[in-house]
């Protein structure tokens, strides 16, 4: 079984951040390890507060994972200070993560700001060039490549542009393209361009989609999979994960993470 360490915010609402990542990577087949950066207090309509942890407490969590359990593969989610992206970023590099998935979160479904202003440029100079990968939605993709995108050409050419600060390649998730029947995914691997499609279901239960996404694909990168049969893995397993959603919460629902246990 490989390990696979989540390193983002607590949901308390259990269909994003940790939550998800723990569900997911389990559901994928890895054994799942966390260090939390952020607790929110947050439901399907909202996110109410967010408490960042002392950058002190995020670094022991850190230390206690690396220096006992194997560690074959980890993912980023939500680093909402410049000074959490510095710890993050330091402990990796020092560790020399190979397989290191970055979901650059920066805003909730609700509209709250996940990021703040002065972690952008510390998530492009620090983070992005440890990526193996990294999964933006069309927002964020937009922000880190200023670029528009208003197609999958645009996204491939996003994408591209996000390589320059260092990362091997981007996944640039096209969930926000609303005016697009299929949900087309692009992915850069530092060489080509490919476009990986799915379905888009017509539901309000895709709370946590980007993060169980990242885990996912994290995980078949744990294994060994190449990663464009990894990211294909990963988009089926959330296509699934959004169709045998649980309709439950008044906002944005969350997936079903162990749809494929259904009997």
């Amino acid at each position: 079984m490989v390990g696979v360490l989540t390193i983002a915010g607590s949901d308390s609402g259990g269909g994003a951040g940790i939550q998800a990542d723990i569900k997911a990577i389990s559901a994928n087949g890895g054994y799942a390890m966390s260090v939390i950066t952020s607790v929110t207090a947050q439901n399907t309509c909202e996110v109410r507060l967010a408490y960042d942890l002392p950058t002190e407490v995020i670094r022991a969590q850190l230390d206690a994972v690396f220096d006992d359990l194997p560690v074959d593969a980890v993912k980023t989610g939500m680093l909402s200070s410049s000074e959490i992206v510095e710890t993050v970023a330091e402990c990796l590099a020092v560790r020399s993560v190979e397989r290191l998935v970055v979901d650059p979160v920066m805003v909730s479904k609700s509209g709250f700001k996940l990021l703040h202003d002065d972690a952008v440029e510390a998530v492009k100079e620090r983070l992005l060039p440890l990526a193996l990968v990294v999964t933006p939605n069309i927002p964020e993709a937009e922000l880190l490549a200023e670029l528009p995108i208003r197609s999958a050409d645009d996204a491939g050419k996003a994408a591209r542009a996000i390589t320059r600060y260092g990362c091997r390649a981007v996944i640039v998730k096209g969930g926000h393209a609303e005016d697009d029947e299929s949900a087309r995914d692009v992915l850069f691997d530092g060489h080509e361009t490919h476009v990986i499609v799915g379905p888009r279901y017509a539901t309000k239960s895709t709370h946590g989609t980007g993060c169980t996404f990242s885990a996912a694909l994290a995980t078949r990168l744990a294994s060994g999979t190449p990663l464009f049969d990894a990211a294909r893995a990963a988009k089926q397993y959330v296509a699934g994960a959004i169709r045998h959603a649980p309709s439950i919460g008044k906002g944005h629902g969350p997936t079903n993470h162990f749809w494929r246990f259904l009997p």
